[in-house]
């Protein structure tokens, strides 16, 4: 046995060991399940192997447009239910033809503005993402390539990151006493 052999030793683990893949997923698009799917695949495929789910927030614009439909969504509650007084206090002496229209049919118009609002904020909130890093590399984009990925493919793919990481499954032993 040469030296190198002698002070190397499989280490407990395998390939994975040290290594790390994040999926970054929508929570919002339900994407959670095909996460825990890939993560309980690839902590079997490679054993030592530290997968981390974390939400894919959406693009700040969106975010913030979602948190403009519910001041829309009160505000026009806010004008069907108080009536012709609240446009004097806006400053306008009568109130804009649209408004007859809304108030024409009140309950039809807090119903319609409330679940498109709400359909609206959920569209909004979404990010469509299942992004998967492996040591900090993409390996794999949903938004890039508009699907998801299969459990062989995306085993093949870590895999593939792992062999040329340079992270191998041979450590060093410790020093030898005596």
């Amino acid at each position: 046995m040469d030296r190198a052999q002698i002070l190397l030793k499989p280490v407990v683990g395998g390939i994975g060991l040290g290594s790390t893949v994040r999926i970054d997923f929508c929570a919002s698009c339900s994407y959670r399940g095909n996460a825990v799917t890939m993560k309980k695949m690839l902590e079997t495929q490679f054993p030592g192997i530290d997968v981390v789910l974390v939400n894919y927030p959406p693009t700040l614009p969106k975010r913030l447009a979602a948190k403009l439909v519910p001041v829309f969504q009160i505000g026009v509650m806010g004008i069907v239910l108080g009536g012709e007084q609240i446009f004097p206090m806006l400053g306008l002496m009568t109130p804009p033809p649209w408004y007859y229209s809304l108030r024409a049919n009140k309950f039809g118009t807090i119903a319609s503005t409330w679940l498109l609002g709400n359909a609206l904020r959920s569209f909004l909130q979404t990010s469509g993402a299942f992004e998967v890093y492996c040591n900090d590399e993409l390996v794999f984009s949903k938004l890039r390539e508009e699907r998801f990925p299969g459990e062989i493919e995306l085993k093949d793919l870590v895999g593939r990151r792992l062999a040329t990481s340079g992270i191998s499954d041979m450590l060093p032993l410790p020093p030898m006493r005596g």
